[in-house]
């Protein structure tokens, strides 16, 4: 075994190891540890500054675009917004221990069904060094070990983080190891990881397609992905287009970078000459290109003609395509063939073509008279999130606390047998 397998395999171990000391504290002491793993990001946040100054003056000797200079920049506000989160993350209800569904069956016996920690899960991230809090808050209050590693772009910012994270942790009543960053750089450090499937129980990988794509075809350990968001809203002829038209703008201008944001929009023919020109002038003065089929073109001044693989791409910026569609069927069917089943809108006025589009779309979320915008865990009512799953799985969607555990049955009885 070579030295960065031996690594790995090493830090896995702990963390497996620690998990079932983990697993029973109580909320009292894992609160208490969020809150002193936030007062010494704050009070040590000089130091994170210091690291990520290596981190940035590296990115930029390497040619990281300015876009992920910024998700990798570390100040003052950003370590206190750090910082929040990790204590409302401990402001949050503890799953764990929660019983439900318990029913007395014919014999006489109880049986419910009981959350518990889902044992030790692996980040896998690129860039923000934030997640390194996020997963590390959300990991611990759920009862979970973690097992982290984030992009070599961002080691110096994020060991100095996790190590602030595991010494507050320690101090206040966290077991040793329940919490390890894999503080390499090396690529096949992520091959490693995901071989361990002894110790780690799930994986998640947060970050681009390629990432996504490298997980889930070489992970022995169940992936829950958090793949692109390739998300549509469809315009339907009873819209009410000055909703419409608010939806349109927010979903794609608001935050265009992220996976919740429209990257397609669908509009039907009957409303197209008097939605679209309006839309038209309002992404202009917002500097959004607008990539248009033939019909979008006559009603958008401004706009390039869609290309051959526009409709399948994730812009990830204030560009998005546009296609005039007959109607709802065709609609759908765009959605089926293009969507990646993470976010999709229906804008209507009409009850019966919202309830089809509520059963007949398949998506993390579904949504009617909305912005995909709202999907997320703390808009949800969640209070964090580790991500937005597409699986088809346990977890889909935004998920919180609650997605990262897991259930067992619990059987009260008073001497029953099986005849």
């Amino acid at each position: 075994m070579d030295d960065i397998a031996r690594y790995v395999a090493e830090r896995a171990n702990q963390v497996k190891a620690a998990a079932p000391r983990l697993a029973v504290l109580s909320a009292e002491v894992k609160n208490r540890a969020l809150l002193a793993m936030a007062d010494a990001l704050e009070a040590q946040a000089d130091g994170i500054i210091a690291a990520n100054a290596k981190d940035l003056d590296a990115g930029r000797a390497h040619g990281l675009s300015g876009a992920l200079l910024d998700r990798l920049a570390l100040n003052a506000e950003r370590i206190g917004q750090m910082a929040q989160g990790l204590r409302e993350v401990a402001a949050l209800p503890d799953p764990v221990g929660e019983i439900t569904g318990m029913t007395r069956r014919p014999g006489g016996f109880l049986v419910g069904r009981m959350r518990v920690p889902i044992g030790v899960i692996g980040i896998v991230y690129e860039s923000r060094p934030n997640v390194t809090a996020d997963a590390a808050a959300l990991c611990i209050k759920s009862g979970n070990g973690v097992v982290l590693k984030g992009g070599s772009e961002a080691i110096h910012s994020n060991t100095a983080i996790a190590r602030i994270l595991d010494a507050a942790g320690r101090g206040a009543g966290l077991p040793e190891h329940c919490l390890a960053l894999l503080e390499s750089t090396d690529r096949e450090a992520v091959s490693h990881m995901l071989r361990q499937e002894q110790a780690i129980d799930l994986v998640i990988p947060r970050g681009g397609e390629g990432l996504i794509r490298f997980v889930t075809l070489n992970s022995r350990i169940p992936v829950i992905k958090h793949d692109k968001g390739l998300c549509h809203t469809y315009v339907d002829q009873a819209a009410d287009l000055d909703m419409a038209l608010n939806i349109a703008f927010n979903a794609k201008v608001q935050r265009p970078g992220v996976c919740n944001a429209m990257e397609t929009l669908l509009v039907h023919r009957a409303v197209a000459d008097r939605f679209l020109p309006r839309l038209a002038a309002r992404y202009r003065a917002a500097g959004v290109t607008v990539h248009a089929c033939p019909e979008s073109l006559r009603h958008m001044p401004g706009a390039v003609p869609v290309t051959d693989g526009n409709y399948d791409t994730e812009w990830l910026a204030l560009e998005l395509s546009v296609r005039v569609v007959d109607g709802y069927d065709q609609a759908l069917e765009h959605i089926r063939h293009h969507g990646s089943q993470h976010t999709e809108v229906i804008v209507t006025g009409d009850y019966a073509t919202a309830m089809r589009f509520v059963r007949e779309v398949d998506a993390a979320s579904v949504q009617v008279n909305a912005s995909s915008r709202l999907h997320d865990g703390s808009v949800f009512g969640l209070g964090a999130e580790i991500g937005i799953s597409t699986s088809r799985i346990h977890a889909r969607g935004a998920m919180g606390l609650a997605e990262l555990t897991c259930q067992k049955f619990v059987v009260l009885g008073d001497g029953q047998i099986r005849e």
